[in-house]
């Protein structure tokens, strides 16, 4: 059975970071397939600055070009707002009964997990793989010994999707840190100035 990482985010906008953590649970795990799900809107997020996420899954989806193993998806465009990952995952185990799903978070999701909608259900329906981002020591002690949970030892992003926007709003460059493609798009769009 194909194993799917789901990789929620609102991809604000996506870096190679990003890129970095799907390729990396491909070559480091059990996973086939990370599927970057656009988000359209975290319910623990305020929304500032959002993008559209029809600007956010077109930029999601020119940076995964040339990554056969890194797929996106919309499908939270057409479930109820806000969007709640066991809502989310209930409508892919019901439509994709041939793929075994996981949900890959960072560490920062971690800390706040047991506030989630129905996490304890979200455990009995999937694995969590998390990766590291200097929050081990704020997570409780149940999550990190829980059988579901595996950490992965990622290596951690340099940077955020926040700090991106800060420096684009201020004049600056992140040629170095999105792909080639999501530069474009966002100067083309005059996007976070």
């Amino acid at each position: 059975m194909k194993k799917v990482g789901l990789y929620f985010g609102t991809f604000n906008p996506i870096h190679n970071g990003h890129l970095a953590l799907g390729n990396y649970f491909i070559k480091n795990t059990d996973i086939d397939e990370v599927r970057f799900i656009v988000s359209p809107q975290n319910p623990f997020k305020e929304n500032l600055r959002l993008l559209s996420e029809h600007h956010r899954l077109k930029m999601v989806q020119q940076a995964l070009k040339f990554f056969p193993n890194l797929t996106s998806s919309d499908v939270e465009f057409t479930l109820s707002k806000p969007s709640y990952t066991i809502d989310t995952l209930e409508y892919l185990i019901n439509n994709e009964t041939d793929v075994s799903f996981v949900l890959i978070m960072g560490e920062d999701n971690l800390v706040n997990f047991d506030k989630w909608k129905e996490y304890k259900s979200i455990l009995k329906l999937v694995d969590l793989y998390v990766y590291p981002r200097i929050h081990r020591n704020e997570i409780s002690e149940s999550l990190l010994k829980h059988p579901k949970i595996n950490l992965v030892p990622a290596p951690q992003l340099d940077y955020v999707a926040q700090d991106l926007r800060k420096i684009i709003q201020n004049g600056g460059s992140i040629k170095s840190s999105v792909p080639e493609s999501t530069l474009k798009y966002l100067k083309k769009n005059n996007f976070y100035k």
